[in-house]
């Protein structure tokens, strides 16, 4: 029941935003979520005995999105001057057979968890973005809904029993499946309220069926490898789960680690349609 309880009130308040927030709105709140996963990442670290420290985590975080949000164009210069600070700060602080570790750990806390969600406000800001992100939404939920439930149940082989020993290959079926049946119910809703109201556009797309539907499988594939990913740190870090915050799901990092590889694939299909100039997905 907690697991539920939890999944509504994120659910609720994650569509509220994306309907009716405004951009600033939806990027303060994904920075406080990059925040407290980058907290959980920490752990990690420390796990590990190269603890990346607690000024130079929620700063860089902030750094980030700041310039993402203001000045896009120097956001690769804020990142070298983050890790050029990191790297100085552990040469003197701590002892030198840790320098390498902390200062990589720090910058792969960027890559991992700062970069994939400052693209979700991106997403949004994109030409039919509230559809787009919607849909990223949806197949990365609704596939680890049914991966979990379906793998539990029907689960009898092991999918990757070396980072994950309860994923089956039954759960990761079931879970491409129901990204394509609620991505796809996503974009047959918005064309249906464009067609009893020419006004309500948001959710409508141009591209036809056949290519959400690709891009629901890819983006399902992206989000199963994503939760391996964080597997493999948590297994690495020996713990069970990245945190207690959520009820019933564990930590922020549990909950955001099949969309920290999925949204970069979305972005990355993006910005191949723009350079080629192949749609409007």
């Amino acid at each position: 029941m907690k697991r539920i309880l939890t999944a509504i009130v994120l659910i609720a308040i994650i569509a509220a935003l994306v309907f009716f927030g405004k951009l600033w709105m939806v990027t303060l709140f994904t920075a406080i979520i990059a925040g407290l996963a980058a907290l959980e990442f920490r752990g990690f670290t420390a796990s590990g005995g190269c603890p990346i420290p607690l000024w130079w985590t929620l700063s860089a975080v902030a750094l980030f999105f700041l310039a993402t949000f203001y000045r896009p164009q120097d956001t690769i210069t804020v990142v070298a001057f983050v890790t050029l600070v990191l790297f100085a700060v552990a040469a003197f602080r701590t002892s030198l057979e840790r320098v390498l570790w902390e200062t990589s750990a720090g910058v792969l806390m960027l890559v991992y968890i700062a970069f994939p969600l400052t693209l979700l406000p991106q997403i949004l800001n994109e030409e039919d973005g509230t559809a787009l992100l919607l849909f990223l939404f949806l197949c990365v939920w609704s596939g680890d809904i049914a991966a979990l439930y379906i793998g539990k149940r029907f689960g009898r082989h092991k999918f990757s029993p070396r980072l994950s020993p309860n994923k089956t290959w039954e759960g990761a079926i079931a879970s491409v499946i129901a990204s394509c049946v609620f991505g796809m119910g996503l974009i047959l809703l918005g064309d249906w309220f464009t067609q009893q109201n020419s006004s309500f556009t948001r959710l409508h797309t141009t591209e036809p069926w056949w290519v959400f539907l690709l891009l629901a499988v890819t983006l399902n594939a992206a989000a199963q490898f994503g939760d391996l990913l964080e597997s493999a740190l948590k297994r690495g870090a020996g713990v069970k789960d990245s945190g207690t915050l959520l009820p019933g799901h564990g930590g922020i990092l549990d909950r955001t680690d099949a969309l920290l590889l999925a949204a970069p694939v979305l972005w990355f299909i993006i910005a191949v349609r723009d350079f080629f100039s192949l749609g409007s997905l």
